[in-house]
């Protein structure tokens, strides 16, 4: 029998409202594991190249792992993965909170949501029994109405909701899930895919919350330990005092805050939104299924309802610094939108800032959104702007396509300002200060990305001992992009797509957070009882980033997607990081010697053997002799 998880995976067909359920074998659990590795290898074997990201075809996965809902803090992460409708290649989007671990209770691991139903409906899993409902009088709700108003129908108070709000109705591209209220899949428009499939949410609740271990005692003793530390382990102190708001004001003094579309690196107001502004606002801490960090914030904001959360440093640099804005209680009210809506903040406020550009710039004008320019600084035009995307009423129809198709719509210069990579807009961090995060930018499969892999920032000094146990025995040099960047960058991506596979949430993982890279390992030991090592789970995050090199190879991605915004290659015009860039011909030499390191061609196409190295044997590219 398995320990730590169900040993069944949930296929659910909306055309017809039939489902099955798979029982896996163990090795298959120990191949995939979770995550992004279980999703693409369903994608990989059900979905066509080609197909229409919000066409019926479309896959959507719902994937936890071997280990989610174990009680340690920081597991309780799940994925949705599926094609995006963002950047047209593989999508894959995590969230915390409580609904992962509720999925596992409710006696599955996974979800494979397959064709589109004839009507709006959502998913209601109980104890191992599936029943599709009509969602008629849900669908419109916002999701915090639409979270109750399910609780009331399946009569469970507290079953757990992720669902999608009107702007995944209405499929705007960047669309997310939401699941009770203020936890986010956030990026690569999952939200859209639920609406194209006329699937308003998943609800699930479990009446037994004890999954069987292995190793039970020592499950016991790794939480004690892991809380334990978590407080006094002074980065994750940091995390549960301030959160994430913290790293605006360090990222400013750096000089690579991201400013007025990335024009700059230094915000003016950024005391007004980072910790000092903060602390006016702030009601109280926040966190997820059984996790001591605490690390989410709360804030009290008038006319802004506290069951959405409050703004996490994405979001205060989107709607913040990006738009050049200082109002911290206009930002909290853009992230409360957005989390009614269910739109990704990082895509949101980078699609207003890029209209905010072309307004100063002239190329859209007082005609083009009922006769008002919304320039930087303008609280109450971004509002506007949010609005309209989310109703896709005037400019914000355009807008809600992302800045690439936008760009594309208005012409008359706008593609200067649009700034996306492989199609999705670029997170919160000037990699002109940190050349890891560039490389980031420029290699996760699911486009821009500042999660792909640990920020080198973080590493530099005694910094290294954090990471000495990865073989990356020497500080790191933010600015530069040479070998030991790109095997720093490929290490730490390995170490993070673990993580992600085991749905552990990095502020409390390996290699800079508290729970240490041998108490992952002693944990998945206790939790499943496999004789596992770190060498294992390392093979799985590989195998994992592989497949999603494939899907992307698959759909027409080639080295010419591996790249930057022409902005992150123009010197920074002020502040302490006055003058840098990332050299062109660096980058170009370093994503070719990541190839080589990964054992991929000139074309970034994995080779034959190693695919068959990773037992990816059944893929047609490892058949292949050509």
């Amino acid at each position: 029998m398995p320990y730590g998880y169900n040993g069944k995976i949930l296929h659910v067909n909306l055309n017809d409202s039939s489902y099955k359920i798979e029982e896996p074998s163990e090795n298959f659990y120990r191949t995939y594991v979770g995550g992004g590795g279980l999703s693409a290898y369903y994608l990989l074997k059900g979905l066509k190249p080609g197909t229409d990201p919000l066409g019926e075809d479309n896959i959507l996965v719902v994937a936890l792992s071997v280990i989610t809902g174990a009680p340690l803090s920081g597991f309780s992460r799940y994925t949705l993965a599926a094609k995006s409708p963002l950047t047209g290649g593989f999508a894959e989007t995590e969230a915390g909170g409580y609904f992962g671990p509720e999925l596992k209770f409710s006696g599955f691991d996974a979800i494979v949501i397959k064709g589109k139903a004839p009507a709006p409906v959502y998913l209601w899993i109980k104890n191992g029994h599936l029943e599709i409902r009509d969602a008629a009088a849900v669908w419109g709700l916002e999701n915090g109405d639409a979270l109750d108003r399910i609780r009331e129908e399946v009569g469970e108070p507290k079953a757990r909701v992720a669902s999608i709000g009107p702007a995944g109705e209405r499929q705007v591209l960047f669309s997310n899930v939401m699941n009770e209220c203020s936890h986010a899949n956030g990026r690569t428009g999952m939200g859209a895919v639920l609406g194209s499939k006329n699937l308003k949410a998943v609800a699930c609740r479990g009446d037994s919350k004890n999954i069987e271990f292995a190793d039970p005692d020592t499950v016991k003793e790794l939480v004690s330990w892991h809380n334990n530390r978590i407080k006094t382990h002074q980065p994750n102190i940091n995390y549960s005092k301030y959160g994430t708001p913290m790293f605006v004001m360090g990222l400013n003094a750096a000089g690579i805050l991201p400013t007025r579309n990335f024009n700059a690196g230094v915000f003016k107001g950024a005391e007004k939104i980072g910790i000092p502004g903060y602390e006016k606002i702030l009601k109280r801490a926040g966190t997820c299924y059984r996790c001591a960090a605490a690390c989410k914030r709360v804030v009290d904001v008038p006319n802004v309802n506290p069951r959405y959360g409050g703004p996490e440093y994405e979001c205060l640099g989107a709607f913040g610094s990006l738009c050049g804005i200082d109002d911290i209680y206009s930002i909290s009210k853009a992230n409360e939108m957005c989390n009614r809506y269910g739109l990704d903040v990082i895509s949101t406020g980078a699609v207003v800032a890029f209209a905010m550009e072309c307004f100063e710039e002239n190329v859209l004008t007082e005609s083009d959104n009922d006769g008002r320019k919304v320039l930087f600084g303008d609280a109450e035009g971004m509002l506007d702007l949010v609005e309209k995307i989310n109703a896709r009423q005037g400019l914000g129809d355009t807008l809600a396509l992302g800045v690439k198709r936008a760009a594309k719509i208005i012409g008359n210069g706008a593609e200067r300002f649009a700034f996306t990579i492989k199609g999705q807009e670029i997170p919160l961090h000037d990699p002109r200060g940190k050349t890891g995060v560039g490389l980031s930018y420029a290699l996760s499969p699911t486009g821009a990305d500042h999660m792909e892999t640990p920020h080198d920032t973080a590493f530099i000094g005694d910094g290294v001992n954090f990471i000495k146990p990865l073989g990356l025995l020497d500080p790191t040099e933010p600015v530069r992009l040479n070998e030991a960047k790109v095997r720093f960058f490929k290490q730490g991506q390995f170490c993070w797509s673990m993580n992600n596979l085991l749905g552990i949430c990095n502020f409390v993982a390996a290699p800079l957070l508290a729970l240490k890279l041998e108490k992952i390992v002693e944990a998945v030991r206790a939790i499943t009882g496999w004789e596992t090592n770190l060498w294992e789970l390392i093979r799985a995050a590989e195998r994992s980033e592989v497949m999603m090199r494939v899907f992307n190879n698959r759909e027409g991605f080639s080295p010419k997607d591996d790249r930057l915004i022409r902005r992150f290659h123009e010197p920074l015009p002020d502040g302490p990081s006055k003058g840098n860039y990332i050299n062109e011909n660096d980058l170009k030499n370093a994503i070719h010697l990541y190839y080589d390191m990964m054992g991929w061609d000139s074309e970034g196409k994995p080779t034959r053997g190693k695919l068959i190295d990773l037992n990816l044997d059944w893929l047609p590219e490892a058949q292949s002799h050509e």
